[in-house]
């Protein structure tokens, strides 16, 4: 067996003559490392196929290298002109809150329009504590079930309505409403079991409104959504169709994580709301099947393309490598055999 510096030493050597093909640098170099195939070992052939490898993409490693850090460079630039982009928005409707004040129906139709137009995601956390608090104070004969019940309504509308209705998304903002809910239920106990009744049920309807509206925006979807939805179509029909699983599971997933009386009361809550789901299950799957009746056509075309794609290269080579990983497991798995036989014949 050479040693690792000569093997890499002479396929660096190999290298230094400027053929014209990777095909014939790469049998080049193998050729003049003058090794017996048969003899070789795994760490022999390992050092010879990571040295090939690396100075054969050395270039395109550098060249990839090169395009991530322009493309994290772009992500930084982007993060930074969306906060200016945000801070800009907040600037434009505090002026204009000050046009408006002397109307105080006029004010909440702006203020209507700022939670429309203000991307929530962030900020998320901090506005639904206060308007959690704002509904504790404002209200007189004590029950904010109905205030808080609302207001947790439109912020979670608000915050699902614009981006995917994927259920990585959507579980992140519940989750996020409710860890909030929590806090300030945790902070009031006296108060606890109405805050975060209203909080659950104001996400409940506020879920129920988003899908709603995805449903109704399907006829109307411009063609680049069309093939944007039909990328993540089966992702979609899945979601849709476990809704309900999955607001259950944030419930419950966030009462782990609770102090022992809230744990308490949102278990029970849980247990209640699961029979008075119906109205998710039943919008949810209604919008399931319109996206199957208006898209099918689409999912057939883009199972076309993806019979089309398992005969590209990558897809042959892929099939290769996975034929090639059977071989290996049916190698060691010989070799383990053997060894067993022949330490019971011992």
């Amino acid at each position: 067996m050479m040693s690792t510096s000569n093997l890499e030493e002479k396929i660096h050597l190999a290298y230094a003559k400027k053929l014209e093909s990777a095909d014939k640098r790469i049998v080049g170099a193998v050729q003049e490392c003058e090794l017996d195939i048969k003899e070789m070992s795994f760490q022999d052939i390992k050092e010879i196929t990571t040295t090939i490898v690396s100075l054969e993409t050395l270039s395109l490693e550098s060249d990839l290298n090169e395009l991530l850090e322009k493309k994290e460079a772009i992500e930084r630039a982007l993060e930074k002109k969306h906060d200016e982009l945000q801070n800009s928005k907040y600037e434009i409707f505090n002026v204009l809150e000050e046009q408006f004040s002397s109307s105080e129906y006029a004010l909440s139709k702006l203020h209507q329009v700022k939670l429309q137009s203000i991307d929530l995601y962030n900020i998320l956390s901090e506005m639904v504590e206060s308007a959690i608090i704002t509904a504790l104070e404002k209200d007189t004969d004590g029950d904010i079930i109905e205030s808080t019940t609302e207001v947790i309504k439109e912020i979670t509308f608000e915050a699902i309505k614009e981006g995917s209705l994927n259920t990585i998304r959507v579980r992140k903002i519940l989750s996020t409403i409710l860890m909030t809910a929590i806090d300030v239920a945790d902070a009031m106990p006296n108060r606890a079991d109405k805050i975060l009744k209203s909080t659950l049920r104001g996400m409940r309807s506020g879920l129920i409104k988003s899908i709603d509206r995805f449903k109704k925006r399907l006829a109307f979807m411009p063609m680049e959504a069309k093939h944007i939805l039909i990328e993540d179509y089966d992702t979609i029909i899945e979601d849709l169709n476990q809704t309900d699983t999955l607001f259950s599971q944030v419930v419950s997933t966030q009462a782990i994580q609770c102090n022992e009386p809230i744990k308490t009361i949102l278990t029970k809550l849980n247990k209640e709301m699961s029979y008075d789901l119906e109205e998710l299950v039943h919008i949810s799957k209604e919008t399931a099947e319109v996206m199957r009746e208006r898209f099918s056509s689409f999912a057939k075309i883009a199972v076309k393309k993806a019979d089309i794609a398992l005969n590209s290269p990558k897809a042959k080579e892929a099939k290769r490598m996975g034929t090639q990983a059977w071989g290996v497991a049916k190698v060691a798995l010989g070799s383990a055999i053997k060894s067993a036989k022949n330490a019971i014949d011992k």
